[in-house]
């Protein structure tokens, strides 16, 4: 495969912000609604256990898009994917604000998924070609901007519902990904186009990743690192707003205090990994996360008040951060040639993981925090064996 260089055609500031710009529909899509959804549950006549099934059913959708766009993306070329992918997340996007019925509002929300994992997918290898052996770099700099997407995301979801209704919150997202569509169209490259036209093969680099043993523990931590996060998602609409009684406004507040734990990590990550090293760091996350998941679930079985939940809950999102990065980073070290199969593995199972919060949060409900804290206690201890697994697997492992 040859390389067309048109990586100069734009500086590579702005291209970092356009890629970031196009990663931030996912965050956006997922945490721009969840201020509105006990009043999508009335309007829509429905339950609000069946309206968090939209989240996990985005998550799930978005997982099987990116085990198919991956491979896609190297074969059609990552500029025709994204820009389709867009188009399709607009359109979806402009339906949600027109459904009536929880059903078809769940059909949407599916393909909004699976659009807009089409976009999203091609952004790592664009980085990757665009920093070469820095890569870690410029996907630093990508999340650090990107971050800012799930803070501000609860605020203007509140804003909208405050100056409208919850429909027009989905026609602000439909906004905003027409206007990186079109940035897009004027400005983004396509970095690499087969020379000769080959085969398309799914499999052959999934078979690469999975066949790799020291890998296998690093892509659980990953995976049970994001089923944690995403049963803080799912359920926080619920513990925050209805349990706990805080309105739109404060919970667009606790919401982005999380998100600035978020990125206080990867900030102190940037700055340490490189001395300790990822897996000490991963490890450091570890033990917070097994401190922090004991005690949110201590003191959600005592019934404490919510100060001691957003106590508990910061420093648990912060070390997840801290798993997360330091696990992928070490799952794509190990994979020089299949990198982008590697990325789409990791994408796959992070939210087809994630698509399981819903589903388990409904059925252990109980009108409490309690269930979502020791699932959330569930996902840190299955990361710990995970790591323990990982220690005589690695020492063990001989090239497969």
């Amino acid at each position: 495969m040859q390389e067309r260089q048109v990586m100069s055609v734009k500086p590579a500031g702005w291209i970092i912000l356009l890629l970031a710009a196009v990663v931030a529909t996912t965050p956006l899509a997922i945490d721009m609604y969840l201020p509105a959804m006990p009043i999508m549950a009335q309007q829509l006549d429905t339950s609000i256990g069946m309206v968090q099934q939209s989240l996990s059913i985005f998550l799930a959708f978005f997982g099987i898009s990116m085990l198919i766009c991956g491979p896609l993306a190297d074969h059609f070329g990552r500029r025709p994917l994204a820009l389709l992918g867009l188009s399709g997340f607009v359109m979806a996007s402009i339906a949600l604000s027109l459904v009536s019925s929880i059903e078809w509002f769940l059909f949407w929300r599916a393909l909004q998924a699976l659009c807009g994992a089409a976009a999203t997918v091609v952004v790592p290898g664009i980085v990757r070609h665009l920093y070469q052996e820095h890569t870690a770099k410029g996907m630093s700099y990508v999340s650090m901007i990107m971050m800012l997407a799930p803070l501000l995301a609860p605020a203007i979801g509140s804003g909208v519902l405050w100056l409208a209704n919850w429909q027009m919150i989905f026609i602000t997202l439909a906004g905003y990904a027409a206007v990186v569509l079109l940035l897009c169209w004027r400005a983004l490259p396509e970095i690499s186009r087969p020379a000769v036209s080959q085969p398309l093969h799914f499999f052959s680099g999934y078979k690469v990743v999975f066949a790799q043993r020291s890998a296998r523990a690093d892509i659980a931590t990953s995976m049970f690192a994001s089923f944690s996060f995403f049963c803080f998602l799912t359920a926080v609409p619920f513990v925050y707003i209805q349990y706990f009684g805080v309105d739109e406004q404060e919970f667009s507040l606790l919401f982005g205090f999380n998100v600035l734990m978020l990125m206080l990590a990867n900030f102190i990550n940037s700055r340490l990994v490189t001395r300790q090293g990822p897996q000490r760091m991963l490890r450091a996350g570890l033990a917070l996360a097994i401190v922090s998941a004991s005690l949110l679930a201590l003191f959600n079985f005592w019934q404490f008040g919510l100060l001691y939940t957003v106590l508990s809950i910061a420093p648990l999102m912060a070390s997840l951060s801290l798993i997360a990065t330091n696990a992928d980073a070490m799952i794509l070290m190990k994979f020089p040639d299949n990198s982008g199969t590697a990325t789409a593995v990791i994408g796959t199972l992070r939210f087809g993981i994630g698509g399981l919060a819903g589903p388990l949060l409904a059925w252990f409900y109980n009108g409490t925090p309690l269930p979502f804290s020791l699932l959330m206690l569930l996902g840190v201890l299955c990361i710990a064996i995970s790591q323990l697994w990982h220690t005589p697997a690695a020492a063990a492992a001989q090239p497969d």
